[in-house]
C-alpha cells in the first residue's frame, strides 16, 4: 500500500469506524458530512484510496462509494473518540474544539461509555509526576463536577473573556477552586468561582502515548 495522506488516514479511518458500527461502508454523503467537503471532494478521497491499494472495488448494483470496501476490514469493532484540540499541562492555553481526529478504541479497553469520552493534546510538563507528559494523550469522561484529587480539565476564564482550558489535579479551600499541577516547581492555579469563572469540562481516566 503506498503512503497515505493525513487526510485520507481519517478518510480511512472513518469508514473503518463506520464498517465496525453498521456493517457497510459509508455513502459518500456521509463522508462528505463527516469532514464538512463536498460529495465531489469525498468521492476524490475514496478514489485516492482506491489507488493507493486502502480500498477494493467489489460488483455492487448500488452506489459507487458503496461498490468501494476495505482492503483489510477491521476484524472486530471499535469505537471511534474525538480528538478535541489541545489542553495545557502548564498555564492555561486556549483549548479550540477544532476536531483533530479520532482514537479507535476496542470498546471492551474503554472506560465505561464510549459517547461519554473524548481526547485532548496535552502541553506542557506541570503534570509530570502524575505521568502525564508533553504530547501525551490525555482521554476524559464528560462531567460538570469532580471530586477532591481528580485529575480534571477545567475551563477557566482569562482576562480577556475567552475560555482557557488546562488538565490539573482538582481540589478546594473554602470556597476557592484550586488546580494543582503535579510538579515541584510550579504553584497551583487558585480561582475564586464567584469573580472568575470556572468549569470542569471532564475527569481524566485514562493516558496514550505515542500516538
Amino acid at each position: 500500500m503506498r503512503d497515505l495522506t493525513d487526510k485520507q488516514r481519517e478518510v480511512l479511518g472513518f469508514m473503518r469506524s463506520f464498517v465496525a458500527k453498521h456493517g457497510v461502508p459509508p455513502t459518500v454523503r456521509e463522508i462528505g458530512d463527516r469532514f464538512k467537503v463536498t460529495p465531489r471532494a469525498a468521492f476524490d478521497h475514496l478514489r485516492a484510496l482506491e489507488r493507493k491499494g486502502a480500498l477494493q472495488r467489489r460488483v455492487s448494483a448500488g452506489r459507487t462509494s458503496r461498490a468501494l470496501t476495505l482492503t483489510d476490514p477491521p476484524a472486530r469493532a471499535t469505537y471511534a473518540v474525538p480528538i478535541l484540540g489541545r489542553v495545557a499541562a502548564g498555564q492555561p492555553l486556549l483549548a479550540s474544539e477544532n476536531r483533530e481526529g479520532e482514537l479507535h478504541i476496542a470498546p471492551a479497553s474503554l472506560p465505561g461509555r464510549g459517547e461519554d469520552l473524548f481526547a485532548l493534546r496535552v502541553r506542557g510538563e506541570s503534570m509530570i509526576q502524575a505521568h502525564i507528559c508533553d504530547g501525551d494523550l490525555v482521554l476524559v469522561r464528560r462531567q460538570d463536577s469532580a471530586s477532591p484529587n481528580d485529575i480534571v480539565v477545567a475551563l477557566v476564564e482569562s482576562e480577556s473573556g475567552e475560555g482557557e482550558a488546562t488538565v490539573k489535579r482538582f481540589s478546594r479551600e473554602g470556597e476557592r477552586v484550586v488546580l494543582k499541577p503535579e510538579h515541584p516547581t510550579m504553584t497551583p492555579i487558585v480561582v475564586d468561582p464567584r469573580r472568575t469563572p470556572v468549569k470542569i469540562l471532564g475527569k481524566v481516566v485514562g493516558v496514550l502515548r505515542g500516538f
